[in-house]
């Protein structure tokens, strides 16, 4: 088991990453001096009972609520936040007590939003059960939900108490769940170490199907990357936005689906670097040999890249609705994070709608 340590300007905590750290879940506990009289325990309905009845034997105290999360992007709103209120207070939990989530993302910031609101702040402990939310949306403190206007559009930025990692729940998850969350720990490379995109590039398939060593070097090694950066810029004020590379894309690709279950949040991301990358090499920023490199890498791996998948033309306007809205644009302008080479990302690089409108009109047509 590895522990990494995320010391920020608000808190500092620790990951445990490592195989059975569920089964330890309550010496950890008392190992960080975490108390509470009573827990919330927010499960996501996709994480099998084996792990719920594990997790729950390991939690002592003298109350204890468990609520079934039906997770998904069009129940990451304002609705299931007042549900997870509504326990809480029917329940008078203090500032004292915790909120426990298990599962993936979406669980993860719903819980964490609810958590930074209740009584202006309750504790919080996360469990991530997929790759995704163990490589990246575990880490950091951003908490939100979704609107009609766009994605993660109200939040906060709160961090956990502690967050537990455990590689085992990964094996229980589809080909297509793994490459969602592969989608973030590929963008991790991408903006900050070119010698660990190449041991992807070279491991990728030990990786993939969660062989030993690589599957585990490659959740730390993710989590370096993000614990160096949102420590620097703990409210993305400024480095913290290379975390976005590719999002801006990706959020709109969600959201003009509507969310829809034919995309998910990791597919949409590795759409969106696969934008950023082709828009960065056609704004002649991305270093040549660097932009094949990465696009052999994507053809090799067979990742999702294309988006004439999931749009046509007619989608063009709708895209570009929802990059207007991003929470990063300051202006008119369209803010994107772009790549000069692997590991030196761009921030703050902004265009009109229409050049924008201009890319991807040519790629919904090729």
């Amino acid at each position: 088991m590895k522990v990494l340590s995320i010391n920020t300007a608000s808190k500092k905590y620790n990951i445990y990453i490592g195989h059975n750290t569920i089964v330890q879940l309550n010496s950890i506990i008392k190992k960080e001096k975490i108390t509470f009289y009573k827990s919330l325990i927010i499960v996501d309905k996709k994480v099998p009972k084996t792990f719920i009845r594990k997790i729950n034997s390991q939690i002592n105290s003298k109350k204890k609520l468990i609520y079934y999360f039906n997770s998904s992007e069009k129940n990451k709103n304002l609705n299931s936040i007042n549900i997870i209120l509504e326990k809480l207070f029917k329940n008078n939990f203090t500032r004292g007590d915790v909120i426990i989530c298990v599962g993936g993302g979406i669980a993860g910031d719903v819980s964490a939003f609810a958590a930074s609101i209740y009584k202006r702040g309750i504790k919080f402990i996360n469990i991530p059960s997929t790759l995704l939310s163990q490589v990246d949306s575990s880490i950091g403190g951003k908490t939100g939900v979704n609107t009609k206007f766009g994605k993660n559009l109200i939040g906060t930025f709160y961090q956990p108490e502690l967050v537990i990692s455990d590689i085992n729940f990964l094996k229980t998850l589809s080909q297509r769940e793994l490459i969602c969350g592969y989608g973030e720990i590929l963008k991790h490379s991408l903006i900050a170490n070119k010698y660990f995109f190449n041991y992807l590039n070279r491991y990728f398939s030990n990786i993939i199907n969660l062989k030993s060593p690589f599957i585990e070097k490659s959740i730390y090694e993710s989590c370096k990357i993000k614990k160096m950066i949102v420590e620097k810029d703990e409210r993305e004020n400024n480095l913290r936005k290379v975390l976005n590379f590719g999002h801006t894309f990706a959020h709109a690709y969600e959201a003009a689906l509507n969310y829809s279950k034919k995309l998910n949040h990791g597919e949409a991301v590795l759409l969106g670097i696969n934008s950023a990358i082709k828009f960065s090499d056609k704004k002649k920023l991305l270093k040549k040999s660097d932009y094949i490199t990465i696009k052999k890498y994507f053809e090799s791996s067979k990742l999702p890249t294309d988006i004439k998948k999931y749009f046509s033309l007619n989608d063009l306007n709708k895209i570009i609705s929802f990059m207007i809205k991003d929470k990063k644009n300051s202006s008119e302008d369209i803010n994107l994070i772009l790549l000069k080479k692997i590991g030196k990302p761009l921030i703050d690089q902004r265009y009109k709608k229409q050049q924008l409108k201009k890319f991807l009109r040519k790629e919904l047509s090729n």
